[in-house]
């Protein structure tokens, strides 16, 4: 009995992944990303050409010792060196692939360290998205927690 309620369980669940993967829009929202003094929330929205955008849209940590608020002085892009970190864009033209039920097409900007890898993201579990940014085949993945 026990194997049955485990294995209907487990089948739930994994309905629950699919289901959520399944809808190019299931992405939109706003999540929870780090911890701490490194928390911040990332709002994804959609764009008119129906690809996806990201942008950090509040930081745990936005003040510096001075009391004024930081700005993303590590981007590439001279010209947006002055954007406050709490209004960061961290990508646009994220598109879903149905096919492999992920979202893809790309690159992820990582503020902390100024650059820019290949984003791809996939719901792991019920409001669970798993962020993946690689550069020559070397990854990482953080989990963002979907706000309800």
């Amino acid at each position: 009995m026990k194997k049955l309620i485990l294995a209907v369980s487990a089948l739930f669940l994994s309905l629950g992944i699919f289901a959520q993967n399944n809808k190019a829009d299931n992405i939109l929202g706003v999540y929870n990303c780090g911890a701490g003094k490194d928390a911040y929330k990332v709002k994804i929205t959609q764009l008119s050409d129906g690809t996806f955008k990201g942008a950090v849209c509040w930081t745990a940590d936005l003040y510096d010792e001075a009391g004024k608020i930081k700005t993303d002085t590590k981007n590439p892009d001279k010209s947006l060196r002055n954007v406050p970190m709490d209004k960061v864009v961290i990508f646009s033209g994220l598109q879903y692939d149905a096919e492999k039920q992920q979202w893809s097409g790309a690159k992820i900007y990582d503020p902390g360290r100024g650059i820019k890898v290949k984003m791809t993201a996939k719901f792991e579990g019920p409001g669970k998205l798993v962020v993946r940014g690689t550069v020559l085949g070397i990854g990482e993945s953080v989990t963002w927690i979907k706000e309800k």
